[in-house]
């Protein structure tokens, strides 16, 4: 069960616009990452929960969408995000492992629940950390943007060459080349 949900679960970036989430929803992929493990139980993250229009907004602008697509600079107004959680933690702390474990146990979460997102290490920090009035002891680790997904991912093997890249074809079927068992076990 665990494998196929991973397999579903991929960097969804064209949602449903139409189709809202609401705060709740967004707050149980939360109250799931807040039971993950944590080195040394310090449990250091704070979330900002996005889901309003103008908000969305605010973030989405804030946002590195897709680096290998070079033509393409992101969702067209109707295919963007209708929720974000902001990951932060103490200025402090670097805790980018347990960041890690908290968006990939949301994002696993959001797919049962039959919606799905895309992970964001490309942010405008400073300025998203204005927009939404984070506290200054706060940092911006991770930003993850969550919808209705409106597009297709597939998996594939590398091919020979060994080009990682994702890509889109003409229909726009987003492809993504993975390696295979054999390549990555020693």
């Amino acid at each position: 069960m665990i494998k196929e949900l991973v397999k579903k679960n991929r960097s969804y970036r064209r949602f449903y616009q139409e189709k809202k989430l609401t705060k709740q929803q967004l707050m149980e992929l939360v109250e799931t990452a807040r039971l993950t493990p944590s080195t040394a139980n310090r449990q250091p993250f704070k979330y900002r929960i996005v889901c309003d229009e103008e908000e969305n907004e605010k973030v989405f602008r804030l946002l590195g969408f897709a680096g290998y697509l070079k033509d393409w600079d992101g969702p067209s107004e109707g295919e963007k995000p209708t929720g974000y959680i902001v990951i932060t933690c103490p200025e402090n702390i670097n805790d980018e492992v347990d960041a890690g474990i908290v968006g990939q146990t949301m994002l696993l979460a959001a797919t049962e629940a039959g919606f799905g997102g895309c992970f964001f290490g490309n942010v405008k920090r400073d300025e998203l950390k204005a927009q939404l009035n984070i506290p200054s002891e706060l940092k911006i680790v991770y930003v993850i943007a969550f919808g209705y997904p409106k597009e297709e991912v597939v998996l594939e093997d590398i091919p020979a060459d060994g080009d990682i890249k994702y890509y889109r074809d003409e229909n726009q079927v987003h492809h993504v080349p993975k390696k295979r068992i054999e390549d990555i076990v020693l």
